[in-house]
């Protein structure tokens, strides 16, 4: 065998045993990735088995996208088990089998009282926020205008992002953007490949030195008067996030894990996944475990408070859950990227079926994590949820004497 040829096969084995090596070295959720991995890197195009396997560890994969870390602290708020809620005639089940269901946690009154996985998913495990991760944005606006970063909610946004003026936003408010009422136009069309959800998170700037997502939705045009009109629209959130970098000097991830993540106390480090300009998809992906999902809505509901010290202005959470416009959706309102129930609930809520449900006046907080087949959960899987929070209001009501409104009224549950 001629020398060289001997060279190559042996530089093919190396390379063999060394891939060998690293397989092994993955966990299963890592290799299941691999065994499904996407073609291209638009998640809202993926099949459900490959996405199935993604949401787990999307941040394991450069390919994928790149992810900074939220750094936990040293001690942990416990959620102690509770006695185990009892649901009637709802069956669990059938609702885990329909919602495609990775994990559901309910704490009340502080106590875990129902905690189920699915999909080979588990405590242990980190899944994707999608626009859940919204609600975790808006809070660090709160957080910048306690730290005195950030001066008013009325205040334009170009004072704080300079390279908007000139675009439709250079006369939109911080509070306009918190409510998606800038009146700019926009496609939040997940099955339109040309819509301005699924481009603008992988367009380049046409202008050196600025933000690809500034360049973006610089170029949108104004369609209605700001304030006069909610629309959704995800990279508006994006731009609240480039607005809390640019205002605190940090990335987003580590000013979640100094103001939240450490002090409250969460268990794991989750992360956050970085758009193509390296800065946090803050619409969007924050990869934590069901159970820290549940401990930031304990945050939320406790006011705002981590480690003893007040995160945001007193109140802010009071305002930030208050419906600014009603949406027409499963019965919601939207306030500060937090959409909004009857009866004073509230929740954080993100495609494919992530959501933290809020009810202060039962202090109940449900966290979900789903593969919803329909990404929307237009197809039932969204009504199907909430008849699951009605349920698991009606079972505290019964607990404690006493009725109060409920999510989705009047829907009956999911009965056996």
């Amino acid at each position: 065998m001629p020398s060289a040829l001997k060279w190559l096969l042996g530089i093919v084995v190396l390379l063999l045993a060394a891939a060998g090596i690293y397989v092994a070295t993955l966990t299963d959720d890592q290799r299941a990735v691999l065994a499904n991995m996407p073609t291209d890197t638009d998640v809202l195009f993926w099949p459900e088995e490959t996405r199935e396997a993604a949401f787990r560890a999307m941040d394991a994969f450069p390919a994928l996208a790149e992810a900074r870390v939220i750094e936990a602290g040293d001690a942990t708020y416990p959620l102690p088990a509770g006695e185990p809620i009892d649901l009637g005639t709802f069956d669990m089940d059938a609702f885990m089998d329909s919602q495609n269901s990775a994990g559901i946690v309910v704490v009340h009154d502080g106590e875990v009282v129902l905690e189920r996985y699915g999909l080979d998913f588990s405590a242990d495990g980190k899944w994707t926020s999608f626009s859940a991760a919204k609600s975790f944005t808006s809070t660090l606006v709160g957080a910048a205008i306690a730290d005195g970063y950030i001066d008013s909610l009325d205040d334009p946004l170009v004072q704080y992002i300079p390279d908007m003026a000139g675009s439709a936003y250079a006369d939109v408010t911080i509070r306009q953007l918190l409510t998606m009422s800038s009146g700019v136009r926009w496609s939040e069309d997940y099955t339109d490949p040309e819509s301005d959800v699924a481009r603008f998170n992988n367009h380049v700037s046409e202008e050196e030195g600025v933000d690809s997502l500034v360049d973006y939705m610089g170029q949108l045009p104004r369609e209605a008067e700001p304030g006069t009109r909610w629309l959704y629209n995800t990279g508006e959130t994006n731009l609240i996030g480039v607005l809390v970098r640019e205002a605190t000097g940090k990335d987003l991830a580590d000013y979640l894990s100094e103001k939240v993540w450490a002090p409250f106390g969460m268990e794991q480090d989750a992360t956050w996944l970085l758009s193509n300009s390296g800065s946090e998809i803050s619409g969007c992906c924050i990869q934590a475990s069901t159970r820290d999902m549940a401990r930031f809505g304990l945050f939320a509901m406790g006011g705002g408070m981590a480690g003893g010290e007040r995160v945001v202005p007193e109140g802010w959470f009071d305002e930030a859950t208050t419906a600014a416009f009603e949406t027409g959706r499963f019965d919601r309102g939207y306030a500060y990227q937090w959409w909004t129930y009857p009866g004073g609930a509230y929740a954080a809520s993100g495609l494919y079926g992530q959501g933290i449900f809020i009810d202060p006046a039962r202090n109940l907080v449900i966290a979900t994590h789903s593969n919803w087949r329909q990404g929307t959960g237009n197809d039932g899987a969204g009504t199907e949820r909430n008849r699951f929070y009605a349920a698991v209001q009606a079972a505290v009501d019964a607990e404690r004497g006493e009725e109060g409104v409920r999510v989705g009224e009047p829907a009956e549950p999911m009965v056996r």
